[in-house]
């Protein structure tokens, strides 16, 4: 009852089916983070909430591959539920399940043991480095758990579930913001408690949706002694993957490389550009739900050979993201400061969130749109496009304006630094329309084919 079949039915209706469930768990995964935030900056102070804030990116940055491996085990589940082919979802999912175990290991060694190496490489003010060190590696003792979760709800959705992963996000993420008060408020234990909090959340979420997987009647049935890498399998997640990763570790290494052009104006500039990246989650959560509703219906329907509903799919997408993305992101520039004041009541910090938010958020829809197009193109499995096309237009634009433009003396501003984004969005959705179209007649012609070459289908 909980899955959608997107091969059959209006798109539209079916599209809010999904995504709006899933708008919902990731604004209330954003929710519970940002009670990390309001819960150090009110009573731990802004060297704190800097601390935490300025990890995100580099957070990003080391967990985005493994993210992006979810994305391709997403993909494959979805075009062969789409094909009715159980055996095929039966392996993917028993392989994309190890795989999430082996990658958080990895993480946690990796994330414990250089945490303070990469953060001094971010030019970390002195007064941040040691809290900020602190919460990273706290933070990585549970990223098992959160790779786990990610990878079974990725399998879920897949199918077209998008409300039990809410469920388990609304549980986890209420025993988040009480540990959080605990820790911090009665323990005094800071940032460490924060992130020890989102440790003992990940957990909870995680078991949640490993147990929803075990007591599955259809072919996505997690059977914990049959957990395996199939090689095939594997091969199919990687091609789609790797590149999704890539391109997430490559736009987190440009969002690292802002970060740290921000991080040169001071704790003050630090804190209100964290709290606006917050304030600016929700927005892009929210427009990410259709980016994710393009992948699966466009997987489904591909894998189900109805080729000719995709363009529909892509189209309905596009504008449900706008609408979202401008309606969201104007709301949130005009109570930008009473958002702000939530974080932190020091007046300084609220108007340098401010100078973030009139430059980005009002302008998110773009990002949205672009993210649409990626999300298509890698229904289709064409996944390292988009990657290329992507750090070329976004990541290597960004780079770009920073090393040149912001350089200059009279245009040495966070607001020049800000203005980076929208420039690359705009760039980068036009290009991946070219290859859209491209690659969207290349699938028609090779359908087109089929069709004339077996009997049963004329």
């Amino acid at each position: 009852m909980f899955e959608i079949d997107t091969t059959n039915g209006p798109v539209l209706k079916k599209m809010l089916l999904f995504a709006v469930p899933l708008m919902f768990s990731s604004v209330l995964q954003l929710l519970f983070n940002a009670a990390d935030i309001v819960v150090i900056g009110r009573f731990a102070g802004d060297n704190s909430l800097a601390a935490v804030g300025s990890t995100g990116s580099l957070i990003n940055l080391m967990t985005n591959m493994f993210i992006g491996l979810s994305v391709g085990a997403s993909v494959l589940v979805s075009r062969y539920f789409g094909s009715k082919n159980s055996r095929a979802v039966h392996k993917t999912v028993h392989t994309a399940m190890l795989l999430s175990v082996i990658s958080g290991l990895l993480l946690t060694v990796v994330g414990v043991t250089c945490a303070e190496s990469i953060l001094r490489l971010m030019k970390s003010p002195p007064e941040v480095l040691p809290l900020a060190t602190t919460y990273m590696k706290v933070y990585f003792f549970g990223i098992t758990p959160m790779l786990i979760y990610n990878f079974g709800a990725s399998i879920l959705r897949a199918v077209g579930d998008t409300k039990r992963p809410l469920f388990y996000l609304m549980l986890s993420g209420a025993v988040n913001v009480l540990f959080n008060l605990l820790f911090v408020i009665v323990f005094k234990m800071d940032v460490a408690g924060v992130a020890l909090a989102t440790a003992i959340s990940q957990c909870l979420a995680a078991y949640l949706v490993v147990r929803c997987l075990m007591n599955e009647t259809s072919s996505i049935k997690l059977e914990l002694r049959k957990l395996h890498i199939y090689p095939d399998v594997l091969a199919g997640i990687l091609r789609i993957g790797l590149p999704a990763g890539f391109q997430g570790v490559v736009f987190a290494l440009s969002n690292v490389v802002i970060q740290s052009s921000v991080n040169l104006f001071g704790k003050t500039v630090i804190a209100g550009n964290s709290a606006a990246q917050n304030i600016e989650g929700f927005v892009y959560v929210s427009m990410n739900a259709f980016h994710q509703a393009a992948v699966t219906f466009v997987s489904q329907n591909y894998g189900a050979g109805k080729v000719k509903r995709i363009n529909k799919i892509t189209i309905t997408a596009l504008v449900c993201v706008s609408v979202a993305g401008t309606f969201l992101g104007l709301l949130a520039y005009i109570f930008g400061e009473s958002l702000l004041s939530i974080y932190s009541d020091s007046q300084e910090v609220i108007a340098a969130g401010m100078n973030r938010l009139s430059v980005i958020v009002v302008t998110y829809a773009l990002c949205g749109i672009m993210d649409v197009m990626v999300g298509a193109l890698r229904g289709i499995g064409y996944s390292v496009m988009p990657m290329i096309v992507s750090m070329i237009g976004a990541c290597g634009l960004r780079l770009l304006w920073i090393a040149t433009v912001f350089q200059i003396d009279e245009f040495h501003t966070t607001e020049v630094v800000y203005l980076s984004y929208p420039i690359s969005w705009i760039i980068t959705f036009l290009t991946h329309v070219v290859c859209y179209i491209i690659v969207k007649r290349k699938v028609d012609r090779k359908y087109i084919r089929s069709v004339s070459c077996d009997p049963e289908l004329t």
